[in-house]
């Protein structure tokens, strides 16, 4: 079976390593000395000045969009994973879809004006597949406006923008941890500001809102990150360079032999690849289905992200002009991407898509 993709697992000899010490210390939970060392790890990795590990990425954006105090509308993608959306209403906000861009399926900045009222409180554009936004363009309507942007760069692991890590912009970037992601720490998630107050208040917000022993300084929540998500992390980042040249291979050899007649997402001149996925639009839906039925029974599972587009929600008010979303989320597909795809499977994958397309 070939699924869109695989976990990467390093080295278990490493992991029980961990594992071992964890056992010995008997501290699981609570910033412990693995999440403080991995913290450490990531900002010298990535380049960011403050970051904090929680439990997965939707409490991330939860816990960003607590941060910033939002209230009121919120300004967003409906072509994106439904978390995006689901973490906005959870936190009582109100979700305003602006349509995306037809080539590089993020957020057009050019329609996000229009849509600001006096109850929009942000902006909340996702990088999607890692392709970076319009982050200049954003940036002055957020300031021109007053607006908070927080960026849902779940995809967007390792990637840089200008020379400077795509996590560095917005008021708050936040990022998934998630085992199905390029970098992963089982489930888990980050998020990464800008200063030593936020970064104080955020670690109070993951930690019930407790500072230390005796004290309740404000409503906080448990979203902490705990010791044998840590270690994994660990190993992770060992392996980062590895994952990143094989998945680089896959992505080469898709772009080499997959046949006339696909479009793919144009990425941004000033942003870096991290080979997280692989999406190809095809012509029709009509053909898109017989792609996958085609892959599916020779077990081989592409996954269709992001489908529906989120303004077809049951739960969002759908008053919103979204057309190249609706249009481009029933004709994308996800192809299997990971960095031990062999190329017989990519050899099979590509001659089955090509059979489809005759």
């Amino acid at each position: 079976m070939i699924n869109v993709t695989k976990t990467h697992l390093p080295s278990i000899e490493k992991y029980k390593a961990y594992i071992d010490e964890i056992y010995s210390s008997g501290w699981l939970t609570n910033n412990g000395q693995f999440v403080r060392k991995l913290e450490e790890k990531l900002k010298e990795y990535l380049g960011v000045k403050y970051i904090v590990l929680v439990s997965n990425g939707t409490l991330a954006l939860q816990i960003a969009y607590k941060a910033l105090e939002l209230e009121g509308e919120v300004i967003t993608t409906p072509f994106t994973f439904v978390a995006t959306t689901s973490s906005l209403v959870w936190q009582g906000l109100t979700p305003k879809f602006v349509d995306i861009d037809r080539d590089t399926f993020n957020i057009d900045y050019r329609k996000i004006e229009e849509s600001i009222t006096e109850k929009t409180s942000a902006i909340v554009p996702v990088h999607v597949f890692g392709n970076a936004c319009e982050i200049e363009r954003i940036s002055t309507i957020a300031k021109k406006h007053k607006l908070k942007v927080i960026y849902d760069a779940a995809h967007a692991f390792g990637v840089k923008y200008k020379d400077k890590n795509i996590l560095n912009f917005g008021d708050i970037s936040t990022i998934s941890f998630h085992s199905t992601k390029l970098f992963h720490t089982i489930e888990g998630g980050a998020i990464v500001v800008n200063s030593k107050e936020m970064y104080d208040k955020v670690k109070l917000l993951i930690n019930f809102g407790i500072p230390g022993t005796d004290q309740i300084t404000g409503v906080g929540i448990n979203s902490k990150m705990n010791e044998f998500e840590a270690a994994m992390g660990l190993c992770m980042l060992d392996d980062l360079e590895k994952i990143h040249n094989k998945r680089k291979i896959v992505f080469n050899y898709y772009m080499d032999n997959l046949p006339n007649g696909l479009e793919y997402q144009k990425i941004n001149d000033d942003c870096t690849a991290n080979y997280a996925y692989f999406p190809v639009l095809f012509k029709s839906e009509e053909l898109l289905l017989k792609v996958i039925k085609n892959l599916n029974s020779r077990d081989i599972f592409p996954r269709r992200y992001f489908y529906p587009s989120l303004e077809t929600l049951d739960y969002i008010e759908n008053s919103f002009d979204i057309s190249t979303s609706s249009d481009i989320s029933k004709r994308i597909l996800c192809l299997p991407m990971y960095d031990t795809l062999s190329i017989e499977d990519l050899r099979l994958i590509t001659s089955i898509i090509k059979e489809s397309l005759q």
